[in-house]
């Protein structure tokens, strides 16, 4: 009996583990900070990465040189959004480090300007080729205030495209975290990418390496502004 009962036990631990381990990798947006049946999920396409220019890469001066430029291609395994079908998505932003030697640096790609999310952001997804190198990825953020942020994305570990994806997290009491929306304050997008870190492993941050990017979208909470009156008045003056 108590064999048995054992292993049971191990077996609703493993589980529950697995459970664990695939909301973190796959986070649900419907349960993201959901107090309310109200709701209006929808993915939207935040940048396709098919304009020139639009994107910059930095690294400090004393850690190496970095290059950012369009490429022609596409995941193979990404699905359109319908309400984008026949739109040009052709390109991906490609980025390339030269470091000079080993050690705990990081480079930055960001946008030439912040980029809008309308209502209220539930995850962050992009897709991603990063080599097989065990750096680490996070997408910076500015919430309604303008209160900067970092979103851990994961590690760029793998071969190949990868579609990653971050759950953004609801504030707890409207004052505190990200906020993305306010009664207080008028109305306007509540959440702001600003671009990305990659943070390098120091034992693999040598010679040359490249990590390219496409499909910035986001799943995002529109039950506010699909609900509003016609004849609502707008508190932004």
């Amino acid at each position: 009996m108590k064999k048995i009962l054992t292993a049971v036990l191990t077996l609703t631990a493993t589980a529950g583990l697995m459970f664990a381990q695939e909301s973190l990798a796959t986070p649900d947006p419907t349960v993201i900070g959901n107090d309310s049946a109200r709701q209006a999920l929808k993915e939207v396409s935040v940048d396709k990465f098919e304009l020139e220019g639009s994107w910059n890469a930095a690294i400090s001066p004393d850690n190496g040189v970095i290059s950012a430029r369009l490429f022609d291609g596409s995941p193979a395994a990404k699905e359109p959004l319908q309400s984008e079908e026949g739109v040009p998505d052709t390109k991906v932003l490609g980025v390339k480090v030269e470091f000079f030697h080993r050690g705990v640096n990081s480079f930055y790609i960001r946008s030439t300007r912040p980029i809008p999310i309308e209502g209220v952001t539930k995850t962050i997804s992009l897709w991603v080729a990063g080599r097989n190198m065990d750096h680490s990825l996070s997408v910076l953020v500015q919430d309604y205030y303008g209160n900067n942020f970092e979103l851990y994305v994961g590690s760029l570990g793998f071969s190949g495209w990868k579609k990653m994806q971050v759950a953004v997290p609801p504030t707890p009491d409207g004052e505190h975290g990200i906020i993305q929306q306010s009664a207080y304050d008028g109305i306007r997008p509540g959440l702001r990418i600003v671009g990305f870190r990659v943070d390098c492993n120091p034992m693999l941050a040598r010679g040359t390496y490249y990590v390219y990017l496409d499909d910035l979208r986001a799943v995002t909470d529109l039950y506010d502004i699909e609900n509003r009156d016609e004849d609502d008045m707008h508190d932004d003056w």
